[in-house]
Parts: structure tokens; sequence; C-alpha cells
């Protein structure tokens, strides 16, 4: 059974604008739509909002191949994009006028834009979604998943997941970023009420919402939880949710800690997980008996999933149905989609004697600093424990200096300085501290390490630069 048909299946499923107040069953949204059926490529510019969920789910169901994009990219990218893949449909509220496409009313509420002249060129017939791993830069590469790769991966979560037909479950993490996405077709399967939404906790909005619909749970990359432990909001109780989901990356210890007991007194579940776009969501989770104990793990594969670790890089590979079938860089390459259960995942892991499985870090983010290797990932969490979970962010500054970024203004450089000499040896010399007001974020919500190193090492290119004119 397909995707669209388990969704249909959910005679309960309704759909909620947190924006508009309008209310849709799924059968208001199943086939509303006055467009063809075409094996053709379509885009949708999502913006979490009803109109985007109702495009997205009626050109599924149909013979296109859908590609889910942030709404919020710069309009030289969607050109570029446009050019290259030459999609038949373009939903895009943001915009009046496309060149090449004529606006459509396809249906009372929602406008999308057709291309003049319909190219058809071959695409896979497993290729049906596609979507990107850089999220705002406008690369063409796309992830080929299939319907199989996303209903394996959904029952797959849904085996562990504590979702019921009750549930009303906000998208407050974007269905254009893969978490976002196995969010929304595991509860559009099993759930109640999606709230379709684009707000953040940074809003007072959200957390209206939060009130008014009563959610059942909440989503988020590990900086969600560090702002709603900055909150304060695991002081107190929020009754109408049962359960919290996380992937992204590593939790600190002392964060874990504080969601543990959070979670002990009020009754809750967590579920931290490992996933990547290439594995169509999920990979592995963390029972949350054992979050107590094995906070900052993994856990254990999926069902029908499993990792080994390679024994000369360190490298985790994951085995499992749920492996999409390579990238797309242009129109040509959805011709193919490559069958295999195997992914080389580009993290560090190591798996602990009893069988639980840790990530140490991206294979990427690894820099040297006077002959001492550093995990710039492992010298974030090992901060963040020593100083009482706060964020830290740390990148390779010039190549020569550990760029060590904080929140707090109070935080003193030599506290910081010293954690680092005395965990890891290096001297203050080698070490540079920056204050950041607000920390650049991803539009799905994670720190956005290429916006943070630019910033920091232009300025520092122009203060070194500054100084060679001085002398």
């Amino acid at each position: 059974m397909g995707l669209y048909d388990l969704i249909k299946k959910n005679k309960k499923l309704n759909f909620i604008d947190a924006n508009t107040k309008v209310v849709k069953t799924f059968n208001d949204i199943h086939e509303s739509l006055d467009i063809e059926d075409l094996r053709a490529v379509v885009f949708i510019y999502n913006d979490n909002q009803l109109p985007a969920i109702e495009a997205f789910l009626n050109f599924y169901q149909k013979k296109y191949t859908v590609a889910l994009l942030n709404a919020g990219l710069h309009p030289e990218f969607k050109q570029n994009l446009e050019n290259e893949y030459k999609p038949a449909y373009i939903f895009d509220p943001s915009r009046t006028i496309v060149e090449d496409y004529n606006l459509k009313q396809v249906s009372k509420d929602i406008s999308v834009f057709k291309r003049k002249e319909i190219r058809l060129y071959p695409i896979h017939g497993d290729v049906k979604l596609l979507m990107s791993t850089s999220g705002t830069t406008g690369s063409p590469k796309f992830v080929k998943i299939s319907d199989d790769n996303l209903v394996q991966n959904a029952l797959s979560i849904m085996e562990y997941m504590p979702i019921t037909e009750h549930d009303v479950v906000p998208l407050n993490v974007p269905i254009n970023f893969v978490y976002g996405f196995s969010i929304f077709t595991t509860n559009c399967i099993k759930a109640n009420t999606i709230v379709c939404t684009e707000r953040d906790v940074l809003q007072k909005e959200f957390w209206s919402d939060l009130a008014e619909y009563g959610y059942s749970t909440l989503s988020g990359v590990p900086y969600f939880y560090e702002l709603l432990h900055r909150f304060g909001f695991f002081k107190k109780d929020t009754p109408s949710v049962r359960y919290f989901t996380h992937t992204g990356g590593m939790l600190n210890q002392e964060l874990a800690n504080v969601i543990s007991n959070y979670t002990h007194i009020y009754d809750k579940q967590f579920f931290a997980q490992y996933g990547q776009t290439e594995a169509s969501g999920r990979m592995a989770y963390l029972p949350p008996k054992d979050f107590e104990t094995k906070g900052t793990s993994i856990g254990f594969p999926v069902k029908n999933g499993r990792f080994e670790i390679d024994e000369n890089t360190g490298e985790l590979i994951y085995y499992g149905p749920n492996v999409s079938g390579g990238y797309a860089n242009n129109i040509f390459d959805l011709q193919h989609y490559e069958q295999t259960d195997k992914l080389y995942t580009g993290d560090l892991a190591e798996k602990d004697e009893s069988g639980y499985f840790h990530i140490k870090g991206r294979i990427k983010r690894i820099m040297k600093l006077f002959g001492v290797r550093l995990n710039l990932d492992e010298v974030e969490v090992l901060l963040k424990n020593q100083l009482g979970g706060q964020t830290f962010i740390c990148i390779s500054v010039q190549d020569k200096y550990l760029g060590v970024i904080h929140q707090d203004a109070s935080l003193l450089r030599e506290t910081i300085t010293q954690v680092i000499k005395e965990k890891l040896g290096l001297h203050a010399s080698s070490i540079k501290n920056y204050y950041f007001d607000q920390v650049p974020l991803t539009v799905n919500g994670k720190v956005d390490y290429p916006a943070i190193n630019r910033y920091i090492n232009e300025n520092e290119n122009a203060v070194a630069a500054a100084k060679t004119v001085v002398g």
C-alpha cells in the first residue's frame, strides 16, 4: 500500500491552518485541485500552511514527482532551479508572475503556476519525492526518494512512536525537511489533527496556539530544546503534551539531565532519534526508558534497519529499506534510481558495551590545532556539559584558531578558556571567543554553521588585512 493510501485510510484526519483558522477534513483536500495527471516534476515552495499541504497532497497522489522546497529561497535560486528542472507546475504564493508560466486558479483559494509549454522528459518510476539537503543555498542537488522508502520509514517510526487517533500535532518543523516530513506522514496516517503552522518558539503566537489547540507532542533539533530550557519550559507542566521527539544532533548531558528529570516528574516521554534525508527520515531511536541513563545516545536502529561501524574510519554505515535512490543534480539524473539498502552516513560513531550507538560528530567537522585533532562537535558538548547546558558553537577560524560562540553576555572569556585548557590542553592563544545575541539558524532550526563561518572568518580576514596595512 502506498503512502497516500495509508493516509487516506485515516477517516478522522483533519487539518487546521493556525494563521487563518480554516479547518479542512482529509476528504475536503482529497482531489480538491483541478490539475492534470502527468509524469512530470512539480515544485512546492512550502511554508507549512494549509494551502501548501493541500497542494502537496493533491500532486503527490497523482503521477507527479514532487520537489519540496523552502518557501523562503532567494528568487535567484528559485529561478535557477526552475531553469534546470522545468517543473510542469509550481506552487509559490509569494509570487504573482513566473516567466514561461501562467497563473492558474485550481480551487477556490489555491492558485498554481502552470508551464506554458510543458516539456515531459524521462523520470524513473521510483523517483516520487525530491528533497534538498542544503535548505537555503538553492543547490540543484536533490535526494531521490521513492514512495516505498517513505512507507517503510513511516511504518518503522510508528512501531515505537506513541501516536494515537486523538493526537493534535503541530508542524513546527517544516515538511520540506525530512524530519518534518516524517512527522507529517506518520501523524497523517494515525493522528487526529494536523496544525499547519510556520511559527516557532520565539514567537508568542506559538505558545498561544499550543494552549488553544492542546498540542500532544513537540518536536525539534537540539537548539529548539536549548531554547525551551532557557525559557524555563521544563520547570512546569504543559498537560496536553504527552511526548517529545528530537533529532538533528547531539544533546549535551546537562540538558539531557534536565529533560530526563522533567519527563519523570510530569510523566512524559522523550524520543531521541537519528536520521538523514538519504534514509528518508529515521535510522535510529533511543527508547524513552533509556533516556535517563543513555541520554546522549542515538540508541538502536529502527525496525528492519541495522548499523555497522567501519573499522578503519569509524564511520557509521546504515542498512535498511528506507535508503534512497541516490542524488539528482539535473533533470537527466531523474531517469535513474539506484536501488540500494546501504548508506555511508558521514558520521563518526561508537558502540558501547551495552550495544547502544553514539554519534561522535561529522567527519567533516574535524580540525587540527598545533597537531591536536579536534572534533568540533565533541568540543561543543564538552563546553555545554561543563558550563550548565548553555548554547556553545565551535568552528575553525582561519584554520589556526578554535572559535567558540556563546549567548551569555555575562560569561567571561577566561571561564571558557580555562575549561578548554584543562580538558583539551590547548593554550589560550589558540582560542577565540565570540558573543552572539542571536544565533543564525537554518530554516529547519539548526545552527547555520556556514553562515557563522563566513561571518567570523571574513571579519577576521578584514582585521588581519587592516593590521598588515597599518604595520
